[in-house]
């Protein structure tokens, strides 16, 4: 007769661990939507790659003003595929650069605020007290602010900051530290679900510390819903990036959608294509993100069945 073999604890659960990301795996890799999503949001993760390490065309480049190209339409120059500015910027290579713009503010500033949101919610959570409440009323403070009025005060006051070609950095700084407030109601909602099961008894009662308790037990199960929100947020920072740009508070060196937009505007009656395709663009990634939320959800909600 086979002897059974007995894993200790830490390896039982990681495997638990494991093929519950494998079944995720299995789930999302059935929604198509999700993979659309995923198809859409890789297509311009390439084009940001291409734009930064391997396009030989600068980003906000004139030259067509000097060959005699400028303000070409689509579809008739198949060396600018989307047409040019009336200042000799190509739209096609202008989508290109600003996908690496737009990603690097939309992830960046979601990266800054993952981590904001998971420290503060999950202290917040766990600790309760006088500091957890502390903390509860700092993150409703944060939640209530009109985000983008003081994003729009602090990116006028950071002409520095621009000028040194460091504009979009401000960006993400102030949409990171400004949009951490839901990610924390969202862990505090899972600290308090997940702090009272069983395997997070048996931690405390053999003497482990809180803050392994809550970094090494917790917090890696309440990873579900932070990853879908993960990928909602970068979408809202990048169409709020695209607004500041429109608005004109953005750096004029560097490539964005919405720096686009807001030169395209200037000629739509004569040159829509400026701000046509970059609009598109926009609207794919966004898309793209949402969709790519949408499956993962699906696919990390526990409710559904295999």
């Amino acid at each position: 007769m086979q002897e059974e073999v007995l894993l200790p604890k830490h390896e039982a659960g990681s495997q638990r661990g494991a093929g519950q990301w494998a079944v995720a795996w299995r789930r999302f890799k059935r929604n198509r939507s999700g993979l659309a999503g995923l198809a859409m949001v890789g297509f311009f993760a390439v084009l940001a790659i291409y734009g930064l390490f391997l396009d030989p065309v600068p980003a906000r480049s004139f030259a067509c003003l000097y060959q005699g190209c400028s303000n070409l339409p689509p579809f008739t120059n198949w060396a600018h595929p989307l047409g040019t500015e009336t200042s000799g910027i190509d739209v096609w290579q202008e989508i290109i650069h600003g996908s690496a713009g737009d990603l690097y503010v939309g992830i960046g500033a979601t990266a800054i605020a993952i981590a904001l949101g998971v420290l503060v919610g999950a202290v917040a959570g766990y600790r309760g007290g006088v500091a957890g409440a502390l903390l509860l009323g700092v993150t409703q403070i944060f939640f209530t602010l009109p985000v983008l009025i003081f994003i729009l005060l602090f990116a006028r006051i950071g002409t520095l900051l621009v000028a040194q070609g460091l504009g979009l950095t401000l960006i993400v700084a102030i949409l990171g530290l400004f949009g951490w407030s839901g990610i924390a109601f969202i862990v505090r909602g899972e600290i308090f679900r997940i702090r009272e099961l069983e395997y997070v008894q048996a931690s405390k009662s053999l003497g482990a510390s809180q803050s392994r308790i809550l970094f090494r037990h917790i917090v890696p199960n309440a990873l579900s819903p932070i990853i879908v929100v993960s990928s909602l947020l970068v979408a809202g920072n990048i169409l709020t990036e695209v607004v500041i740009s429109f608005l004109g508070f953005s750096d004029p060196s560097a490539s964005t959608w919405g720096l686009i937009l807001e030169e395209g505007l200037q000629y739509v009656r004569t040159s829509w294509w400026v701000s046509f395709f970059p609009g598109l663009a926009i609207i794919f990634c966004v898309l793209g993100f949402n969709l790519l939320g949408d499956g993962l959800s699906d696919a990390l909600n526990p409710r559904l069945r295999e």
